[in-house]
């Protein structure tokens, strides 16, 4: 008996032209100045309520030591979430967590400017804190995917303007809002800010 072999005819399968080229290429500076700027506002809002903790138990009617929660949730809840963040990403997905993360640091901010009492306002910003922990290291994972090699070492050097440059403007801006506005603006401000950078995500 000898074995007979039947051939399939493959069809075939032609590109469509213009389907690859017609895509949407976003230019990686855009993203990179987005990135910068959610690392800047997350930065910015760790200190710029340093110097308007007078003004927030006074607001409030409590003591000054009761109002440094404020800063010390923010700070705690943000790095017990931090090292979670390659885990979170992993599991929804990195821009789904980075959407989210923002999104949720932008309804607290709003609800600190809110906030009726201490306690309310002490919960918005552990709320805060994990929005903002989980921003910068998905950032650094969506620079090293945005850029070539040959091109991070540029994309690294603004991102770093935000580290450097947050950490210094904060106190200043803060005292200047809080004396001519309200400390409460301090938190709306920052929820004006995130707010602008959801939509840019999104755009």
């Amino acid at each position: 008996m000898s074995a007979t072999t039947t051939t399939l005819p493959v069809p075939n399968v032609q590109a469509i032209p213009g389907a690859v080229e017609n895509r949407p290429v976003i230019n990686p500076w855009i993203i990179a100045v987005t990135v910068t700027l959610a690392t800047f506002m997350e930065l910015l809002d760790t200190a710029i309520a340093n110097v308007a903790l007078p003004h927030i138990a006074g607001g409030l009617a409590v003591s000054y030591d009761e109002s440094t929660w404020v800063l010390t949730s923010y700070l705690v809840s943000n790095a017990v979430v931090l090292p979670l963040s390659a885990w979170f990403s992993r599991v929804f997905g990195r821009k789904r967590y980075y959407m989210a993360c923002v999104l949720l640091f932008t309804i607290s901010s709003f609800l600190c400017g809110i906030a009726p009492s201490l306690s309310l306002l002490i919960l918005f910003r552990v709320m805060q804190g994990v929005g903002g922990g989980g921003l910068a290291p998905v950032e650094q994972a969506i620079l090293v995917d945005t850029f070539p090699a040959q091109k991070r070492a540029a994309a690294f050097a603004l991102y770093s303007m935000a580290i450097v440059t947050a950490p210094v403007i904060g106190p200043p801006l803060g005292g200047w809002i809080t004396d001519n506005w309200s400390w409460r603006w301090i938190f709306s401000s920052t929820s004006l800010l995130a707010s602008c950078l959801s939509f840019s995500r999104t755009a």
